[in-house]
């Protein structure tokens, strides 16, 4: 490990290496390691699927405790960042699972829709809609809606955290499109 011009911690491929192997092998120092190297990225990739920044903390606890546990299933040659990224999103499932199906919507994440929209012309009331009719997809669909067209993110990506295939991931993310757009007509708002 060195530091590079900007301050910022840089890991030798050898010396990642060794903690991964270390890391199968139930070192703490190397998972500690790990954790460290990687909390921010779950943490965010969390934060994408649940949309709630409590949770997503608790769920990054989670998510690495599950990848403690399930160590020696862990392969190499696929990486740690893509077997990481299938087990948060596998909690941040669990997660939306476990809430009520149409929960109402907390004034935090009010919030975070509104400061999120950058369109002035979007008023509160469609945004709020909107979420609602996020909230109210089915949570496969939800998931691959939020990664894909909120979120930006490659199907390619959103493939692998969910296990499935990109034409999957496309297939879902059409049939959200669909039904947020037929949500929101029976809510009055032409998409």
């Amino acid at each position: 490990m060195r530091s590079g011009s900007n301050g910022v911690l840089i890991h030798d491929a050898d010396q990642v290496s060794d903690h991964l192997a270390k890391f199968r092998d139930g070192d703490q120092d190397a998972f500690e390691a790990l954790f460290r190297l990687h909390q921010r990225a779950v943490y965010g990739w969390i934060l994408r699927i649940v949309r709630n920044p409590p949770a997503a903390e608790d769920l990054t606890v989670e998510t690495f405790w599950r990848i403690y546990q399930a160590r020696a299933r862990f392969e190499a040659m696929r990486g740690f960042e893509p077997w990481a990224r299938r087990i948060a999103t596998n909690a941040a499932l669990d997660w939306i699972r476990a809430q009520r199906p149409e929960s109402e919507l907390t004034a935090q994440l009010i919030a975070d829709q509104t400061a999120v929209s950058a369109d002035p012309g979007v008023t509160a009331e469609i945004r709020l809609k909107t979420a609602q009719a996020f909230a109210r997809l089915p949570h496969g669909l939800r998931v691959a809606a939020i990664l894909s067209v909120v979120e930006e993110r490659p199907h390619k990506e959103i493939a692998d955290a969910l296990g499935i295939s990109v034409t999957a991931v496309k297939l879902r993310v059409f049939r959200a499109v669909r039904l947020l757009r037929k949500d929101l007509e029976r809510q009055g708002i032409k998409p």
